[in-house]
């Protein structure tokens, strides 16, 4: 999977810039479904940019750069130890690398505590919101922690993220 690729370099992330970056540890499981096995992964991240052009970094606990993820309006492309490949947009690059589709572009709002202004939501409380087909708690935002949970379509899909910096 993605974060297999050894410890091959790839250049360093680019500065901020005008948007600050958000940074932490990141934990997705798939869980198993027919005769799929359950699959999960979990690296540091560092998330710079907005939905319509970023950079999602992955490295390992020791800072060794796993994976570099940029998007623009021209496409999205992966880079890793192994090379670089192209994609259409940010959902094909998640549906090829997890099974699965994972909405990155929403994680510059809710890991600031709100929905994404692209979609609709529904309030959950005051702990969180579902949108995008997505559960995502904010009860322990105070803390640096968000989750999310898609339950369907099936299989499940979790994403635990511990915030360092915001």
């Amino acid at each position: 999977m993605l974060l297999a690729g050894g410890c091959a370099s790839l250049a360093p992330l680019p500065a901020a810039g005008d948007n600050e970056a958000i940074s932490g540890r990141l934990s997705i499981r798939v869980e198993a479904s027919g005769s799929e096995p359950e699959r999960s992964f979990s690296a540091a991240f560092d998330l710079r940019g907005d939905s319509r052009a970023g950079v999602l970094g992955l490295s390992t606990p020791l800072g060794n750069v796993l994976a570099q993820a940029r998007w623009s309006a021209s496409g999205v492309t992966l880079a890793t130890p192994q090379g670089t490949r192209a994609f259409a947009d940010l959902d094909g690059l998640t549906r090829e690398v997890l099974g699965e589709s994972v909405p990155v572009e929403a994680w510059f709002d809710w890991l600031r505590g709100r929905p994404s202004p692209q979609a609709p939501s529904t309030a959950r409380g005051s702990a969180g919101f579902e949108q995008l087909g997505w559960s995502v708690d904010l009860a322990r935002l105070p803390d640096g922690r968000v989750t999310a949970l898609r339950e369907r379509p099936p299989p499940q899909v979790s994403v635990r993220i511990q915030l360092e910096a915001l």
